[in-house]
């Protein structure tokens, strides 16, 4: 399978503005957000696992306040907004992308959230209590990051596991894998209703595991799976993304397979009964 770029970066990293034109509960456990604009039209839709630095202008700003710089700059450029006027910023993946279907349309993006909700019943998590109550005009702003899925040219496999926060990363990578690709893929989800036609090479097993308990360990699941249905070796490539405990034990059982962890890429999007950290879905 070939190697595309080491640690994929957009040929032309970009900062764009963009507004909502639909908003809608795509399955129990998502919600998908598009969003349009004539800056997307540039956008370097690259496939894969593409993810991207989200801002929200939330209900009491009166405007969007963007970073103006691509670079590391971007984010002291972000702190130095006064709190009350600095945008709600979360780390997405790109659900999927269209180009503007002729002259007088724009290209699309589309976000999926995922839902959560608390004890009490209650919306949990300012991105997807955004997305739920998003309407036709409300606006965004989008800082391209590239790609992490990185699969060797030696590699003679792949296995990739997530859990639902990394679901749009397993359909964007599987929609871009090479068709001769031999793996297998791990999903998690809340629902059985989440589960979702993934693009999927012929070469590649796709196993879907069904929490379906609001009181289970997120990742856990998709965890055992990988310990019992997955064989690697030196030459696997693997990719494990979705709660901390599910990304940090699977690099290490894969390691314990003989996956050298330079082969393995990880990442914790959240952690359980913790605030959000790095990106969701």
């Amino acid at each position: 399978m070939a190697r595309r770029t080491a640690r994929p970066a957009p040929s032309t990293a970009g900062i764009y503005r963009a507004s909502v034109v639909r908003s809608e509960r795509v399955s129990p456990s998502f919600h998908r957000v598009t969003v349009s604009g004539p800056e997307l039209d540039g956008f370097d839709a690259m496939g894969y696992d593409q993810w991207f630095r989200l801002f929200l202008q939330l209900p009491h700003q009166p405007e969007l306040r963007l970073p103006t710089s691509t670079s590391a700059a971007w984010w002291p450029q972000h702190l130095a907004v006064p709190e009350r006027h600095r945008p709600h910023l979360s780390n997405y993946t790109v659900a999927g992308y269209r180009p503007a279907r002729d002259a007088d349309a724009h290209a699309e993006l589309d976000i999926d959230f995922v839902v959560h909700r608390g004890p009490d019943g209650e919306l949990e998590g300012g991105a997807a209590i955004w997305a739920c109550a998003a309407r036709p005009g409300d606006a965004v702003g989008l800082l391209d990051q590239g790609c992490l899925f990185d699969c060797p040219d030696d590699a003679s496999d792949v296995v990739v596991v997530a859990d639902e926060s990394g679901l749009p990363a397993v359909e964007g990578i599987v929609r871009s894998l090479p068709r001769d690709a031999v793996g297998t893929v791990i999903v998690e989800v809340p629902a059985a209703d989440d589960r979702r036609e993934l693009a999927t090479p012929p070469g590649v097993d796709v196993n879907w595991v069904v929490r379906d308990d609001p009181h289970a360990v997120p990742g856990g699941r998709a965890l055992a799976e990988l310990r019992r249905r997955v064989v690697a070796g030196p030459s696997t490539y693997a990719f494990v993304v979705g709660e901390s405990g599910l990304a940090t034990g699977g690099r290490r059982h894969l390691h314990g397979l003989g996956v050298p962890k330079d082969r393995i890429t990880f990442s914790g999007f959240w952690r359980r009964r913790v605030e959000r950290a790095g990106r969701a879905s």
